[in-house]
């Protein structure tokens, strides 16, 4: 029986891949960047309608979220999809060097076209598999924007939108197959801005107020905080208005957007007031006035092995993606851009013996160990996801669609986002992702237990603490 479902799952997904494989392309063609991706979002919603889904467009009051359902009945299954863009990374497909197409412009250094696309194709695989068993129950895609710095899944998680969900299910673009199940770093976002008064630099310095300097003190307090904080934290920042550019021109108004990262959502906070006081400082001695905004939060990932163990199975039950010479080729002169501290850190996470067999091979094809989730991992990164995974059990899990060490954010994975092996594995995460579901389904407890497990962690709708502030319901980038 189980045999027929990853079957079953396998020969819709592949029926349909010449129309997965053009909507991500249509989407990496068209990178835009967090609340701005008006043509992935209709390119998204618009193949979940022509499918047959129930879409609701602009959720949460976001124009550019969605979620596109099918099914009336419990429980609901929720699958999460991205197609935000970064800046600044814009590179033609498929070229072993750094060209961009448009200078400075965005790009899809995260994958995010086929991390969407390939949630995409688990929704469909599982409704066309409800349909065709008469089976009960509810698949719902989230198309989710702003992954990137703006965090929309915190907003819709604090809309409702996952009120009726019984489980999620995610996945993200890598090198390697394996669960992506944490740990991850809390994050809260914000924008300081300070006002002061103008003056001519050298007529009459005395008369200005430098919002510059209040910047420039503020980072200077909080570099001299990062000895007094905990070492999992981090704390990052970027001077976003200086002010002008004009030396003689003392700064009437000036910007800097900080991250705040820690491993745990109250550590987040309890950091961030620390650095709001140093900020208070930084206005007090400038004889500036000062206020911050919330760009974005999102909480630690919450691990559910109930969900992981099931998930894990499946990919390693699935057929893996075979790779032709000539894409084992073109990863070879992906792998020879890579510098050695790249190299060295991907090594560090499969072994030096492995490292060396991928150096000849950079396409991985074979499924990591299960192996529990660790607390705390050096170079965790920050997700949304959290969020979701707070509040219902979520599963996700990584799929090969670069050369092995290619690392996030960066021209290679633009570079590789169109390219025939990216595109096999993101396939291979729908089938994956649309197995499990329907082992789910036809095995109830499974979700008893998970929810069972997700209250054991402290977590669930009950405990679940937004980093928002209260009155904050939307972005302010979308704030009227």
């Amino acid at each position: 029986m189980r045999e027929d479902v990853v079957k079953q799952i396998e020969e819709i997904i592949e029926q349909k891949r010449e129309a997965f494989f053009k909507v991500s392309d249509q989407i990496w063609e068209t990178p835009e960047i967090r609340y701005e991706e008006e043509k992935s979002f209709q390119y998204s919603s618009d193949f979940m309608e022509e499918q047959g889904f129930q879409v609701e467009r602009g959720v949460a009051n976001i124009p550019t979220a969605f979620t596109a359902s099918f099914g009336n009945s419990d429980p609901v299954i929720a699958i999460l999809g991205e197609y935000d863009a970064l800046p600044g990374l814009s590179q033609k497909a498929g070229v072993t060097e750094f060209d961009p197409e448009v200078p400075y412009g965005p790009g899809h250094g995260c994958g995010h076209n086929l991390l969407g696309v390939g949630s995409m194709s688990a929704a469909v695989a599982v409704k066309e598999y409800l349909e065709k068993n008469h089976l009960e129950g509810t698949i719902r895609y989230y198309g989710c924007p702003a992954e990137e710095s703006g965090y929309a899944k915190t907003y819709m998680v604090k809309a409702g939108l996952f009120d009726d969900v019984a489980a999620s299910f995610s996945w993200h673009p890598h090198y390697t197959n394996g669960l992506f199940h944490g740990p991850s770093l809390a994050v809260i976002h914000s924008t300081f801005t300070f006002k002061g008064i103008s003056s001519h630099a050298a007529a009459s310095p005395e008369l200005g107020r430098s919002a510059l300097d209040a910047v420039e003190l503020m980072n200077v307090g909080a570099n001299y905080m990062r000895e007094h904080m905990i070492d999992e934290a981090r704390v990052h920042y970027a001077i976003t208005n200086s002010g002008g550019m004009s030396p003689n021109v003392v700064q009437k108004e000036a910007e800097v957007s900080y991250f705040v990262r820690a491993p745990h959502a109250d550590q987040a906070r309890a950091l961030f007031k620390r650095l709001i006081k140093i900020a208070e400082g930084a206005a007090l001695m400038t004889e500036t006035s000062m206020e911050h905004r919330i760009e974005g939060v999102c909480s630690n990932l919450v691990q559910n092995a109930t969900l992981d163990k099931m998930l894990h199975k499946n990919m390693k039950d699935l057929e893996r993606p075979h790779f032709t010479e000539e894409e084992l080729e073109l990863s070879r002169k992906y792998y020879q851009t890579l510098n050695e501290d790249d190299i060295a850190f991907a090594a560090s996470l499969v072994g030096k013996e492995k490292a060396k067999e991928l150096a000849a091979r950079p396409l991985i094809h074979e499924v990591d160990a299960y192996h529990e989730a660790q607390e705390y991992v050096k170079g965790s990164g920050s997700t949304d996801v959290g969020a979701v995974s707070w509040v219902t059990p979520t599963a996700q899990l990584m799929a090969a669609t670069w050369t092995f060490g290619t690392p996030f954010h960066t021209w290679q994975v633009v570079s590789q986002g169109k390219t025939s092996y990216a595109k096999k594995g993101m396939l291979y995460a729908g089938k994956a992702i649309a197995s499990t579901i329907i082992d789910v389904l036809q095995n109830p407890e499974v979700l008893e237990d998970a929810a069972k497990e997700l209250r054991a962690r402290e977590a669930g709708p009950e405990n679940y603490v937004s980093l928002l502030p209260e009155d904050q319901d939307l972005p302010s980038m979308l704030r009227k």
